[in-house]
């Protein structure tokens, strides 16, 4: 009995630390497909996969993705625009799969590092989600590089022209 206690204490304890960690990503978008179709500058029609970000509309081929998911390999992320139909415009990012292969990491050219559950990306691209939460990747602070570098009295400064 006690153990059975000891092993619900711990169980617990982890699912904390995880859903901690997990509140340190921001929500700022969601990944959806809808079915639709857009043309490129080659007048090609491509079945694309919507990427909301901060309230603006990107695109993904859908091809692309599967393609890029299974050799983990890099896709291309789209402008979207609308006129009559769907159309596809300039290259505004990259999307790659995660070095631990369960995320989808979206790289924007204007700045900015977001990302996706691989797992949820597949149930949309199956059609069995709607949607998949997209968030955003903390910036890591930089460091200045001398500031943190301490010293010892003993030590010995090298000059490069020796």
């Amino acid at each position: 009995m006690i153990l059975g206690l000891m092993g619900s204490l711990n169980s617990t304890s982890t699912h904390t630390c995880e859903r901690m960690q997990f509140f340190r990503l921001q929500r700022v978008g969601y990944v959806q497909r809808t079915g639709r179709t857009a043309i490129d500058s080659g007048g090609f029609e491509y079945e694309i996969l919507d990427i909301y970000i901060l309230g603006i509309c990107y695109a993904i081929r859908l091809e692309d993705l599967v393609r890029a998911i299974a050799e983990h390999g890099a896709v291309r992320i789209e402008e979207l625009s609308r006129e009559w139909k769907y159309y596809l415009g300039a290259h505004c990012g990259l999307a790659q799969v995660s070095v631990s292969g369960k995320g989808l990491n979206i790289e924007l050219f204007t700045g900015g590092l977001y990302t996706t559950s691989l797992f949820a990306l597949r149930r949309v691209i199956e059609s069995r989600e709607r949607y998949a939460a997209l968030a955003k990747i903390p910036e890591q602070p930089v460091m200045p590089a001398g500031k943190d570098r301490r010293v010892s009295p003993r030590q010995q400064r090298l000059s490069a022209f020796a």
